[in-house]
């Protein structure tokens, strides 16, 4: 949604300048400030989403040690303004002072109105998607998970389940990629539920060697084995009446499958060197980023112990495909270091935020979490560029989202890939399209592949009249 009439603050000493800044932004409300008093004033009593800055401001009108100290105090008082710095020629190394004090971007005297206005227009954009990721942050959670920020409709759906699920005693099966946040769901599991008031005990069968994880899991008697000093309870059992979370378990080792079968049939655990049967009563919740069904059909897990463990299953989709949660997440893991390290990064350039959008996100959740630590700590900067993520800047800018333009390039390939399995027989990819031949020759000719069709042809006139039977593109 557009701002309507946005409020554009000017801060200029030049009456000429001012003059023509007043007619150039019609779709503006202009505030004139000559100087830093007034900058000031205007930013507190209307907090304008945008500003044009000169640096030469009085009582330093040859310098530009007035126009960093407005600056700054713009940006103290409103940090979400933008602010477009204007520069004299080939003073390009202000400008990029500017920048890293926190300006959104410079414009070069004299000044281009159609270039400035096109700057204007981009700070105005990504002040909108800031403030509605503030809105959104700032809102309260559409679900009971406290752990999960998320607007995305898969994940939403998932927290409802959840939420569902807890209420009951039955075991929990969470799959998805490392940092999806399957230990957040886990522990929610257990809190939305009856037993949160027990202990929530997590162990991860990944991390632990194979000779201790057996003692972790069940405990050990005193003298069970060298080392064995004194007696040990094992996680099982610090779990009663609580939830035990086995994280990863699709890494426990073929033995210790068949112990853990054991206890979920009759919930009964002994100790390493102890005859004791000691009863449980335990919650079961359980997590691997690993394919279980390859794994079961390679005989590295067993089927018993997975129909056990997967009364309900969870799949957690991964933050590449989770729509706008990046930015949303960005924005609130931003907040939350802003706060812990006592800095004042204030958002992220443009180029950051096509950058988020555009990475894959391999460690998904914790990746970003991670990345965004480390660029609070080390930023000098008010704004976080992509490289201060350690992430590379997207080369073709920021993603088309014109509607007819997808609709052309989904058009595109689907024509492409009905030709790829119709090794490239015309009646037979119109066939796949659901069109007639002559209707794809035209949608040939409107994606500009009739040309290499045709150069690629068996033969056959090209004058209209007829087509060939089979068109080779060569692409």
């Amino acid at each position: 949604m557009a701002i309507a009439n946005p409020r554009l603050l000017v801060v200029e000493d030049d009456d000429g300048l001012c003059s023509q800044y007043r007619w150039a932004f019609p779709g503006c409300t202009v505030l004139m400030a000559h100087g830093r008093a007034q900058a000031v004033a205007l930013t507190k009593r209307d907090r304008p989403p945008i500003a044009v800055m000169d640096l030469g401001l009085p009582p330093d009108p040859d310098g530009v040690s007035e126009g960093f100290a407005t600056l700054d105090e713009v940006l103290r008082i409103a940090p979400e303004t933008k602010v477009i710095v204007v520069t004299g020629n080939g003073e390009r190394k202000t400008a990029l002072r500017a920048i890293a004090a926190g300006a959104y971007d410079f414009c070069e005297k004299p000044v281009e109105l159609d270039v400035l206005r096109t700057i204007i227009k981009r700070g105005l954009n990504l002040y909108r998607l800031e403030e509605e990721n503030r809105r959104i942050a700032a809102s309260p959670p559409a679900s009971a998970i406290a752990r999960i920020i998320t607007g995305d409709a898969a994940m939403l759906k998932i927290c409802r389940d959840i939420e569902k699920i807890a209420t009951t005693n039955v075991p929990v099966l969470l799959l998805g990629e490392s940092g999806t946040g399957k230990e957040a769901l886990a522990r929610a599991v257990h809190d939305l539920g009856p037993r949160a008031k027990n202990p929530f005990v997590a162990i991860n069968c990944g991390a632990i060697p194979e000779n201790l994880l057996e003692s972790e899991l069940f405990g050990h008697e005193r003298g069970a084995f060298t080392g064995a000093v004194k007696q040990s309870i094992g996680k099982i059992e610090l779990a009663h009446t609580g939830t035990l979370f086995l994280d990863e378990v699709g890494d426990l080792p073929h033995p210790l499958q068949v112990k853990l079968l054991r206890f979920l049939q009759d919930q009964i655990v002994e100790r390493i060197g102890g005859r004791q049967k000691i009863q449980v009563d335990a919650r079961i919740v359980s997590a691997t980023n690993a394919n279980l069904d390859e794994k079961m059909a390679r005989g590295a897990f067993r089927g018993d112990l997975f129909y056990r463990m997967n009364t309900f299953t969870i799949r957690i989709p991964p933050l590449r495909s989770r729509g706008g949660d990046v930015m949303l997440l960005a924005n609130f893991f931003l907040n939350r270091f802003n706060q812990e390290f006592g800095r004042r990064v204030r958002g992220f350039t443009e180029q950051a935020c096509v950058a988020m959008t555009a990475h894959d996100w391999p460690g998904n959740v914790r990746e970003l979490e991670n990345r965004l630590k480390r660029a609070v700590v080390m930023s000098d900067r008010r704004m976080i560029d992509a490289a201060d993520m350690e992430l590379a800047p997207h080369e073709d800018g920021a993603p088309d989202l014109d509607l007819r333009t997808a609709r052309l390039r989904a058009e595109h390939g689907v024509i492409k890939a009905a030709l790829a399995r119709s090794n490239n027989t015309m009646s037979l990819a119109a066939k796949l399209l659901g069109v007639s031949r002559p209707t794809l020759y035209g949608l040939l000719e409107a994606h500009g592949l009739v040309g290499e069709a045709d150069r690629a042809a068996d033969g056959g006139p090209r004058d209209g009249s007829a087509r060939p039977e089979t068109a080779l593109l060569n692409e």
